[in-house]
């Protein structure tokens, strides 16, 4: 008689929690993750708690002397955390553009094949285009700023084209189904721009560069910086994933070959990836009808890259 009586006041002692976080005592079953969850809750804060299975549901309890701080406790965690995990992030619309991106890289193969070709244009007999066109550091400091755009159509032979067409198209279709081909090819431009200037700024007057993976690693640094702050709810810890990984390529891709501008690669990436935040930001905060400003952006670039060589051949005459 003594022991069941003791066996009774020893249950009276502990109390178990609600599901619902509401004081008394109907229905004690909670699921076995938010089990884990309380416990761990009630252990951090030096709470005594004990689970058990009742009747084959799940049941967490704790002192009659914790109980209301227990309840407190576990509802400001369930307060906090009640918006937790996020929902997945909204299913972006992707623009089918990759028959334009591949015209443009073909275009860019075609004006290779006529930089090979000895012609007459706006007084130069014949044309020396590499001369013209190469990004001169001391001269793009000296004003000839056409230089920095000019630079990314050049190529020094056909690997040189091959190479950078090839992860230059892989990463531009996936730009350009994100944003539109316009906007893509306007930010790539700006990048690869942005990127020349910087490494003219660290690099001696004479050095020169050509080619167009200072834009190629623009688009990496656009797409990783794009893909952080979009997934960024998701990946919660691991956000810094996208940028560790273009960094990665970079390393790989970037930093290797005997004749690679490793300057230029650098600052391209990182032109890029602050151009990503700023298309980020007019993106969310900006009501603009952005198809029409695609087409614009799109006819922008290509008076940015026609206007650098209509001022390269004739700015010296």
């Amino acid at each position: 008689m003594t022991k069941e009586r003791h066996i009774e006041i020893e249950q009276l002692d502990w109390l178990p929690i609600p599901p619902t976080l509401e004081d008394g005592l109907a229905e004690h079953a909670i699921s076995k993750r938010q089990l884990k969850n309380w416990t761990l809750v009630l252990q951090s804060r030096q709470i005594p708690c004990r689970s058990e299975k009742v009747d084959n549901k799940w049941q967490l309890s704790v002192p009659v002397s914790h109980y209301q701080n227990a309840l407190q406790e576990l509802i400001q965690y369930e307060t906090e955390n009640q918006n937790w995990p996020p929902p997945p992030p909204a299913e972006r619309t992707l623009h089918e553009n990759t028959a334009s991106t591949i015209w443009i890289l073909i275009l860019l193969a075609i004006f290779h094949n006529v930089t090979q070709h000895k012609i007459n244009l706006f007084g130069h007999h014949p044309v020396d285009w590499f001369e013209l066109g190469n990004a001169h550091a001391g001269k793009i400091l000296n004003g000839e700023w056409w230089r920095l755009i000019t630079a990314l159509t050049l190529h020094s032979g056909f690997l040189h084209l091959f190479s950078n067409i090839t992860l230059g198209g892989i990463f531009m279709v996936r730009l350009c189904r994100l944003l539109g081909s316009g906007r893509a090819w306007f930010l790539v431009l700006c990048a690869g721009s942005l990127g020349n200037f910087l490494n003219a700024l660290v690099q001696s007057s004479d050095h020169r560069s050509i080619g167009a993976s200072t834009a190629v690693f623009g688009a990496v640094g656009l797409l990783a910086t794009i893909n952080m702050l979009h997934f960024r709810s998701t990946l919660r810890k691991n956000w810094p994933l996208p940028i560790a990984a273009a960094l990665g390529l970079l390393a790989l891709l970037g930093a290797s070959g005997e004749n690679t501008d490793i300057g230029a690669h650098l600052f391209g990436f990182i032109s890029g990836s602050g151009l990503g935040f700023m298309s980020n930001f007019f993106t969310q905060h900006v009501k603009w009808s952005w198809k029409q400003i695609d087409r614009k952006l799109a006819l922008c670039s290509a008076c940015m890259i026609l206007g650098a060589w209509g001022l390269a051949l004739t700015a010296n005459l």
